[in-house]
């Protein structure tokens, strides 16, 4: 194996922990989302790390959610529902927040176009 695929195989690696660590952190911290975070690394894994992204997709618990984004970019309607309604209250914290009246614009604006865009993904 060449140097600079070896460390093409290192990169991909090193991105495909920092997703699974955001994962993980998301697991205990509920503003945090784990299943994006460990699609994110499934999809890294497959480039550099091929039994981190198998063992991704054969978890018991988000395997299926992986897979389902795999398929056709599915998402379930209760992970809409919670996204939507933290983007709701994060809008509301910017809202009433002391930030530049641009940000509290922006922000609200941005999260609307991604819950538009989420609500348009086909449900499994």
């Amino acid at each position: 194996m060449r140097l600079d695929a070896r460390v093409a195989k290192l990169v991909w690696r090193g991105l495909a922990l920092v997703f699974v660590a955001l994962g993980v952190v998301g697991v205990f911290l509920p503003l945090l989302p784990t299943v994006p975070f460990l699609i994110a690394a499934a999809w890294a894994g497959g480039r550099g790390w091929p039994a981190l992204e198998h063992w991704l997709l054969e978890h018991p618990r988000y395997g299926k959610h992986i897979r389902q984004w795999r398929r056709g970019g599915a998402v379930p309607r209760r992970a809409k529902w919670a996204a939507s309604g933290m983007m709701v209250f994060s809008a509301a914290v910017v809202l009433l927040a002391d930030v530049p009246i641009v940000f509290k614009i922006t922000a609200p604006l941005v999260m609307g176009a991604i819950a538009l865009w989420l609500w348009m993904r086909p449900e499994p």
